[in-house]
């Protein structure tokens, strides 16, 4: 009887393990090639806005401009927030400065810079991965702000792990371009 239930057990576990899905994240916080000083001496980040077929923890990708599939594997987390807390962790590291935070910071935390982040494209199509991306810098102080359209591609090819990888590349891209806008504002 021992052994029967063993087998079973067995067995279960089997089919469990080969229907599982693999897990990725892109909120690594990358080190940043080179570092810069400031004079600003916070940053506040917004909850970075995507696209609704990011909201489902699948992996997208596009079959056609008007058509989305998804890969068996999926987010571990919500992209969303993974991905505004690497931007914090990210310009931390790039700028040597501990207060960077995402939003809400609080009425007595208000920081120097605002930046917000909108991502109208991430996505696998054919080879290539496309991140397409509006990012503003405010200074809350001032009310001066700038704004820049970003795009980039990414090759890449259809395996899970490859997409991912070239995901995390253009957004490493997105990342080097608002600190770029940061330290020139």
């Amino acid at each position: 009887m021992k052994t029967k239930i063993a087998l079973i057990v067995t067995l279960l576990l089997i089919m469990v393990g080969c229907g599982s899905k693999g897990f990725f994240v892109l909120s690594t916080v990358q080190n940043p090639s080179t570092t810069h000083k400031i004079r600003y001496t916070s940053i506040g980040v917004e909850k970075i806005t995507l696209p609704e077929y990011l909201f489902k923890r699948e992996i997208a990708i596009a079959k056609s401009p008007s058509q989305i599939s998804f890969l068996s594997g999926v987010w571990a987390e919500d992209l969303d927030t993974g991905l505004t807390n690497r931007v914090v962790g990210f310009l931390q590291k790039k700028f040597n400065i501990a207060n960077v935070h995402p939003y809400p910071w609080g009425s007595d935390n208000q920081p120097n810079l605002k930046v917000q982040i909108q991502i109208s494209r991430f996505i696998a199509q054919n080879d290539v991965v496309y991140l397409n991306a509006n990012w503003n810098i405010e200074n809350l102080k001032s009310g001066k702000s700038k704004s820049k359209l970003f795009s980039t591609t990414v090759a890449t090819d259809k395996k899970e792990a490859h997409i991912v990888a070239s995901m995390d590349r253009a957004f490493k891209e997105l990342e080097e371009d608002i600190a770029i806008g940061i330290r020139g504002f």
